[in-house]
């Protein structure tokens, strides 16, 4: 018999859950472009971006995704032929080196594989050895939304200035804004990118790129920028319009001012912070005991290394995708696909999915995700430990976890 007539759940990477009230804020009639409430409130909306990144750092919006944020940040870096240094680790390390490529940029990567973060001492070798100091800035995703593998910033600018190399860093923080602990200014980070449909739970549609003023002077020669995704009108305009190069992206900005709120004025950025790590370390628990019996294993296996914001894993035999189709089907909950670990046509396609606990969660909502893949799990036969949903509710139950 379907259980799932009620609300569903979205439990993948993106888009998020977002809150009803940020919903509310932009079901709107459309305001006036050109003067007035909206202006006002972009205006703190970019202050409360700043917030978010810890940063001082200067703004651009973009109506976009994340792979827009990208190209936004790969045409303000570079001219065509520059070098880029691509730290890898899981399917959008990869991409985002393919639009640089794409664009013009001459590629260099370091791929650390799916299950691991990028190694620091491999970066400061790589950039000692660029003796003529042809890489013009290193690329990194803080978290990789595939592998769920979270980097050591930190570690990896320590490695940049250990090699006294003068690249920018430039981060990928698309799944863990919002999530994970991040601070740009503090971590001498040069250029940040993030879109809106993840931690900052607003519909998929904004894309924002944070840039330094090291930033800043490289892009005055950067030769791949277009009007449209050239920072500098977007962050300094002459006339509101300016902005967004055109016609404001309004009611996204609506509800993008109602969910910074919600995280910087009313939670906090170090609860939200900390909420993350708390679900996110009970879903760990559970599979962690799911995997005592079975083929059920966490794709990335130090926890220090794991993403705050979702978690990818295995279930051999086929069984993450029939259990992700028994959830939805059955239960009304749908999980990530497991995307980038095999190509889509591999018989092993059906080993992988992730787990999202991104943004407006909570402890019932983790907790129901996880009651019912344990009840697919019984209910398919896919064999697995007992007592995953205790487990996780022991964790709930602390009241900070390691």
């Amino acid at each position: 018999m379907p259980l799932s007539h009620g609300r569903p759940y979205l439990s993948i990477p993106g888009p998020s859950v977002m809150p009803d009230r940020v919903l509310r804020a932009m079901h709107r009639a459309a305001p006036n472009i050109y003067e007035g409430e909206l202006i006002e409130m972009t205006a703190g909306i970019v202050s409360d971006l700043r917030r978010v990144a810890l940063s001082s750092s200067h703004v651009a919006i973009y109506i976009s995704n994340g792979h827009g944020a990208w190209e936004a940040a790969i045409a303000n870096m570079f001219s065509r032929g520059d070098k880029a240094l691509v730290l890898i680790t899981g399917r959008f390390g990869h991409g985002w080196a393919e639009h640089a490529q794409a664009m013009g940029v001459t590629v260099e990567s370091i791929d650390f594989g799916l299950h691991s973060p990028a190694d620091p001492a491999r970066l400061e070798a790589a950039l000692r050895a660029d003796t003529k100091h042809e890489i013009k800035a290193v690329l990194v995703s803080q978290v990789d939304t595939a592998t769920s593998v979270r980097n050591d910033i930190v570690a990896l600018r320590a490695a940049i200035d250990a090699a006294g190399h003068p690249a920018l860093l430039a981060v990928d923080s698309i799944a863990s804004l919002g999530c994970d602990a991040f601070r740009m200014d503090d971590w001498g980070v040069d250029v940040m990118v993030a879109s809106s449909q993840k931690g900052l739970m607003v519909p998929p549609g904004l894309a924002f790129v944070w840039f330094s003023d090291k930033a800043l002077a490289a892009s005055k020669t950067a030769d791949l920028r277009t009007p449209y995704w050239d920072w500098t009108p977007r962050a300094f305009p002459e006339m509101f319009y300016l902005h967004f190069a055109g016609t404001a992206p309004t009611h996204h900005l609506f509800g993008l001012s109602e969910s910074l709120k919600m995280i910087l004025d009313e939670e906090g950025l170090s609860e939200v912070w900390a909420r993350h790590h708390h679900l996110a370390s009970a879903v760990w628990a559970a599979f962690d005991e799911w995997g005592k019996a079975g083929d059920i294993s966490l794709n990335i296996a130090d926890p220090a290394h794991r993403a705050h914001s979702v978690t990818a894993v295995k279930i051999g035999d086929g069984g993450a995708g029939r259990l992700r189709k028994w959830c939805e089907d059955v239960a009304g909950v749908t999980l990530g696909i497991g995307l980038g670990m095999v190509p889509f046509d591999s018989p092993r396609y059906g080993d992988y999915l992730r787990v999202a606990h991104m943004g407006h969660v909570n402890a019932h909502m983790t907790m129901g995700v996880l009651g019912v893949m344990e009840a697919g799990m019984q209910a398919l036969g896919i064999p697995h430990g007992a007592g995953g949903v205790a487990a996780a509710a022991r964790v709930l139950a602390l009241p900070n976890p390691k």
